[in-house]
């Protein structure tokens, strides 16, 4: 029995799947998206040990045996207490960090320290959010180094949905790409010249066929 057509999507902790999802089930119902979430400590294994096709991936990332596509860069924020001096102002720098407790593993054990007024996260912005609490606050930090999110897959790997995905998460349309079904057909034969004399051939031209008779 044929195993049902199915992809395995994994990804770190902040990206947003819902657009990708939707676009998904709506071009390709047949074909199930498993989701699943693994931590940035744990991104490569999960393709590499053939948990999940595709991951959509927190650089920076050991690419050997992947292929990696980068798709979008991430602002740095701080988080910390309401309590926090942060609350008061729009943005930082790392200047206006200095004396700090920083830490940048967003931790359970970290957040609640956090919460505390007693540290603040470094983190990426799409982490605060997440992970959003009433009793914290975040400010993008103007001159940190941004993180970057990407997407990966093993090169081994043959499975041709691999490549709809990659087509869904680029933005390209349902109709300006062949499906995985129709690039792995057998082109048509290709069609033999017409031989001379065949129908559709054009006739000589009266003179030419004149000069012939001489």
């Amino acid at each position: 029995m044929t195993e049902r057509a199915r992809l395995r999507v994994g990804f770190v902790p902040g990206v947003t799947l819902r657009k990708w999802r939707t676009v998904w089930e709506e071009r390709f119902p047949r074909v199930p998206l498993d989701v699943v979430e693994v931590t940035e400590t744990d991104q490569r294994t999960a393709l590499t040990s053939g948990e999940v096709d595709l991951c959509l991936v927190r650089l920076p990332l050991d690419t050997a045996g992947l292929h990696l596509i980068r798709l979008y860069e991430e602002v740095r924020v701080a988080w910390s207490s309401k309590d926090h001096p942060i609350e008061a102002v729009a943005d930082l720098t790392l200047d206006d960090l200095a004396g700090e407790e920083i830490l940048d593993a967003a931790t359970p054990e970290a957040i609640q320290q956090a919460a505390f007024a007693d540290a603040v996260l470094l983190v990426p912005m799409s982490i605060a959010r997440t992970f959003s609490r009433r009793d914290m606050v975040y400010r993008p930090v103007t001159d940190a180094p941004t993180t970057t999110i990407g997407l990966a897959w093993r090169i081994d790997d043959d499975n041709p949905w691999i490549a709809e995905f990659i087509g869904v998460v680029r933005g390209r349309t349902a109709n300006s790409s062949r499906t995985a079904q129709e690039r792995n057909a057998t082109p048509p034969p290709a069609q033999k010249p017409a031989q001379r004399g065949q129908k559709g051939q054009r006739p000589a031209h009266p003179r030419q066929q004149r000069r012939g008779r001489r």
